[in-house]
């Protein structure tokens, strides 16, 4: 069973023109090259998976447990990141295989899969856009939360109250992205529209799971 899922770098974003020469907003991504450094089995590890690798990283930050994993797949150099891709039946891969950007074809829909840009703490009226008290002079009540209990009875405050608190930094799958151009030769992905994460943030680029065409009964 082979995988089209790819871990990748976000670049930014830029614009190009389509085949029918109309601008389109896209997002670089650097997917792979990923190198298969596990496979998982029911028989060994109760699911069947392929671990991927993605990008290098320097010897001096490798413990020996990382270098030694890697080392049984053929790999000289510890991988920066890895990540899993669950599967229903066992892989035809084997540790030490290469997947690339080539997995991919223009104009497939695919998911992106990322860590929203964090935002530190924030009050209620930015993270849940509560509108607040008077802005007038006086009120001196603006951008507090109000009131959140409930008095006597139940003498408490209700379950997922929106509160301050931290924002961002969250996962977040963006889906049906449709791939705008595949650049082989520099393991590059445009993909139409906006992903997760910051420019240089790590993510997750696979086939999209809802926007495949059904096929025939």
């Amino acid at each position: 069973m082979s995988i089209s899922t790819l871990i990748g770098k976000k670049l930014g974003m830029t614009q190009v023109y389509d085949a029918q020469n109309v601008l389109v907003p896209v997002t670089v991504v650097e997917a792979g090259p990923c190198a298969v450094v596990q496979i998982k089995t029911v028989e060994n590890d109760g699911y069947h998976a392929v671990q991927l690798g993605f990008s290098q990283q320097k010897e001096k930050n490798t413990s020996k447990a990382e270098l030694s994993h890697a080392r049984k797949a053929g790999l000289a150099v510890a991988p920066r990141v890895l990540g899993e891709v669950r599967l229903s039946e066992k892989s035809a891969l084997k540790p030490g295989d290469v997947i690339t950007v080539e997995t991919f074809k223009e104009g497939q829909l695919v998911d992106v899969i990322g860590i929203t840009k964090g935002k530190g703490f924030q009050g209620v009226v930015r993270r849940w856009r509560v509108a607040g008290g008077p802005a007038s002079h006086g009120s001196m009540f603006h951008r507090r939360i109000g009131s959140i209990g409930m008095r006597q009875t139940p003498g408490r405050s209700w379950k997922n109250q929106a509160m301050p608190g931290h924002m961002g930094t969250e996962r977040r799958t963006i889906q049906n992205l449709r791939i705008v151009k595949v650049l082989p030769e520099k393991n590059i992905l445009l993909v139409k529209g906006a992903i997760p994460g910051a420019n240089g943030d790590d993510v997750i680029v696979r086939t999209a799971i809802k926007g495949q065409p059904k096929a025939n009964a």
